[in-house]
């Protein structure tokens, strides 16, 4: 059994290797969490919300894979197409001592461009990246709940969530610390409001037309707001 000891810098560290797995349920310290998980390589992925743990399910392929592979073309081509913008897959973000997550999606600004996540010395990412993507289950899973009031407590600045069962999207925009629902337009696209031009076409993500979402992405990356943007980020400023 594995024995938690406390390290030169008072951090909890694990000190066997006997080391137990993480399950869904257990309370951690993020530095206690980061051990177990290092220990289990045979985890994919596992999540430290609030302070609890959290391990992902096997990955369905209509609820999950698919629609996450296109939502990762959907950010790379808007990430081609807006310098000083990073996109990232899966990557573990440190967020605070209870929190420790791996989105499926995100998209952070670099540093010298007003972003507020830096890469740590050992890789990770560190702090709240300005956009968030999440494919769940449904509107029932921990995404829409205690990861939703994780991230907003952090300063995620948007958190776009997909419920694959229900096929619905809901897109947050922080504003005085508290997630308020962007809502669609006229022709039912939504705008993001920190990235400008990053616009999604839900009915052509669920019935899994590619195209169509990337024709509506066209359109974003088309308009002045976007083009305002681009001029900002290569001058170095975002404001």
């Amino acid at each position: 059994m594995a024995v938690l000891v406390k390290d030169e810098r008072g951090q909890p560290r694990v000190t066997t290797t006997d080391v137990p797995p993480l399950n869904s349920g257990d309370r951690l310290s993020q530095a206690a969490f980061e051990q177990i998980y290092r220990a289990h390589p045979e985890l994919k992925k596992a999540e430290l919300i609030e302070g609890v743990v959290y391990v992902a399910s096997p990955v369905h392929f209509e609820h999950h894979a698919r629609p996450h592979s296109d939502i990762v073309t959907w950010v790379g081509v808007y990430r081609a197409a807006t310098p000083g913008v990073i996109g990232a897959d899966n990557a573990t973000v440190r967020l605070d001592f209870e929190n420790e997550v791996q989105p499926d999606v995100l998209l952070r600004l670099l540093p010298e461009r007003g972003g507020r996540s830096r890469v740590s010395p050992d890789d990770y990412l560190e702090g709240a990246p300005e956009l968030i993507i999440e494919v769940a289950a449904s509107s029932a899973a921990y995404d829409l709940h205690d990861k939703r009031r994780a991230y907003a407590r952090n300063g995620v600045a948007e958190y776009l969530v997909f419920s694959a069962y229900e096929q619905e999207v809901h897109w947050f925009a922080l504003r005085e610390s508290v997630y308020t629902p962007l809502a669609p337009d006229s022709e039912g696209l939504l705008r993001s409001a920190v990235f400008p031009g990053l616009w999604l076409d839900p009915a052509a993500l669920w019935r899994g037309d590619l195209a169509a979402m990337l024709a509506a992405l066209q359109r974003g990356l088309a308009s002045p707001e976007h083009a305002t943007l681009v001029a900002r980020l290569r001058d170095g400023a975002t404001g």
